[in-house]
């Protein structure tokens, strides 16, 4: 006699494809856990590439600031004249009487003569012979006219020499201007002391070897800072003694 072959209901394969035990209990739905962004780094990263693009921009800005006053020759720097004074001038221990005031070239002090040139900042009208020296080593020399600045005016050009190798600031007295500056050959003369082309003018003269008859030649010279020789007064060896006058006092506003 033949079994009978048909499965027992809630028996055998059918019963796992239901999802319900033999027991007929459901079983549970796996939770399905969704990755957190990690919003904190993306924060994070966000601010320090604006941080970053900031500094950028700023630093651009500065340095097109800074480019846009440079200059690449005497002819942008208005009102910049030109005199020619080849080199190989000579050396003279006496006065010399110079075409313009204050002097750009022409004889001038014998070595070791030239008045020290290192970013100083001379109280006294200094010997024009021995500046004209240091002209020729390719110093810039800022001068100005004591009666007719202010001591904030001088403070402010004494910043654009200060700690500058090649540039020498002094007072002049009767100069024609309140403020005149020189390089080998080359004068320009201004009004007043926060004139952006007296920093033109130094920046692109100072040591500059195309304008200068003898480039790479020392502006030092610690003799002349401690015992500066004087306007009109007779040469005499540097160190030798020479006490300078008292400091200039401005009598402008």
């Amino acid at each position: 006699m033949a079994k009978d072959r048909t499965p027992v209901s809630g028996r055998g394969g059918n019963a796992g494809r239901s999802g319900t035990t033999a027991k007929g209990r459901t079983r549970p739905v796996p939770n399905v856990v969704t990755p957190q962004r990690p919003w904190g780094l993306i924060v994070a990263a966000v601010v320090v590439a604006v941080f970053a693009a900031a500094v950028l921009t700023y630093a651009v800005v500065k340095v097109n600031a800074a480019n846009a006053d440079k200059v690449t020759s005497p002819d942008q720097i208005a009102g910049v004249k030109s005199y020619d004074y080849p080199a190989g001038q000579q050396h003279v221990d006496t006065a010399v009487d110079y075409a313009q005031s204050p002097p750009v070239g022409g004889p001038h002090a014998p070595p070791p003569g030239w008045a020290d040139c290192t970013g100083t900042v001379y109280t006294v009208d200094i010997r024009h012979e021995n500046a004209v020296h240091s002209l020729e080593h390719g110093a810039v020399w800022i001068t100005y006219n004591p009666d007719k600045v202010s001591q904030s005016d001088i403070d402010t050009l004494a910043k654009l020499v200060e700690n500058k190798s090649g540039r020498m600031l002094s007072p002049y007295a009767g100069l024609d201007s309140p403020i005149s500056v020189q390089s080998w050959g080359h004068q320009l003369k201004l009004d007043s002391a926060g004139d952006k082309r007296i920093k033109q003018f130094a920046d692109f003269f100072t040591l500059n070897n195309k304008y200068t008859p003898e480039p790479g030649a020392s502006c030092e010279n610690p003799d002349f800072i401690a015992h500066p020789l004087l306007a009109g007064q007779a040469g005499a060896a540097v160190g030798s003694g020479a006490t300078p006058s008292a400091a200039p006092t401005s009598s402008a506003p």
